[in-house]
């Protein structure tokens, strides 16, 4: 993962957990809640690991049952080694893999965040969220307004908070901070609603985005 896209997540998990009007928070207090961002993310990974091998083990002694019980091996004389068997792939197996495929990239996406904002070396990503919150701070009802502006026929305190958080750091991003490719915010932008919003986020994000790009001359 790239610092970058790091800082964006723990940005999207910053403004997630802000409890008071953002004009009341200090450098220091985005600080403290990016760190108390990371511990959570731990926690969640080490939860997240631990369902995963619980479901590894109750996969293996579905098999290793399945293998004893089959056939081929019923036949077999007391203390005889199994020979293995063809397993079909049924599909409540198939949902499972499915399942700890799913818990396993979100633990090494957590563990990838956790280690960008807590080493040393990666400073950057600390500070870039810190100016994503900075920014977002002094022109959060410049930032607000565009997406009023753009959400036509939605009103603004009922649109889902993540889709709202998504697009204040992405157009934070893009009309306060201007350093990076346009294509880029945009892109992480849709990543961030495809992996922790509804089905239709993706979507909608896109659209005010454009408009905000277009409306704005931003090349």
């Amino acid at each position: 993962m790239q610092a970058r896209r790091a800082a964006r997540e723990l940005a999207l998990i910053l403004l997630s957990q802000l409890d008071k009007k953002i004009i009341s928070y200090t450098p220091q207090d985005f600080e403290d809640i990016i760190l108390k961002s990371v511990r959570i993310l731990s926690n969640n990974t080490l939860e997240e690991l631990k369902l995963t091998t619980r479901s590894l083990v109750e996969m293996k002694e579905i098999i290793d049952t399945y293998e004893a019980e089959h056939e081929t091996n019923l036949s077999r004389p007391i203390g005889a080694k199994n020979k293995p068997v063809q397993l079909p792939l049924t599909s409540d197996m198939s949902k499972n893999i499915e399942n700890m495929l799913e818990i396993a990239e979100k633990a090494i996406a957590c563990l990838e965040i956790a280690e960008f904002a807590t080493l040393e070396t990666h400073d950057d990503v600390k500070n870039y969220v810190i100016n994503i919150a900075e920014k977002y701070k002094e022109h959060n009802e410049e930032v607000d307004n565009e997406i009023k502006k753009y959400s036509t026929g939605w009103d603004f305190s009922r649109l889902v908070k993540m889709d709202k958080d998504i697009l204040r750091i992405a157009i934070t991003e893009l009309l306060y901070i201007k350093d990076a490719p346009v294509k880029v915010v945009v892109d992480e932008a849709l990543e961030l609603a495809k992996k922790y919003s509804t089905d239709d986020s993706a979507s909608f994000v896109n659209g005010i985005l454009a408009r905000v790009i277009a409306d704005n001359g931003i090349k």
